[in-house]
């Protein structure tokens, strides 16, 4: 059993890594994979109680998987700086109407260019 499987923190932060993989790199194929992968983890939040968990805690050790060195040369969209909170509710990112585009659409809009 993978840790996102058994950890619903875990699987919110592969989820917010996801988007912000997606806001920062454009390659269509790539986002078209991670529409995929966003839309299994949060499948798996269903159900969960995530009322303990601390979003922006979560969002800063996404934004650090999201941003690894092997993805740097990529990350073409625009410079970015991702803010330190969190711009997605824990509603907007676990509840029945997520969205990937425009949750993707708000991680970029959030972020500071270079």
């Amino acid at each position: 059993m993978t840790e996102t499987a058994r950890n619903p923190a875990a699987t919110l932060r592969a989820l917010l890594a996801t988007l912000v993989k997606a806001a920062l790199i454009p390659d269509e194929a790539r986002v078209a994979a991670w529409r995929r992968e966003a839309a299994e983890l949060h499948g798996r939040l269903a159900g969960q109680d995530l009322s303990a968990l601390t979003l922006d805690g979560i969002w800063t050790l996404a934004v650090r998987e999201a941003e690894a060195p092997d993805l740097q040369p990529d990350e073409t969209q625009v410079s970015l700086t991702m803010p330190q909170s969190c711009p997605l509710t824990l509603d907007e990112v676990a509840g029945p109407g997520f969205a990937f585009d425009a949750a993707v659409d708000r991680v970029r809009k959030s972020a500071s260019t270079g």
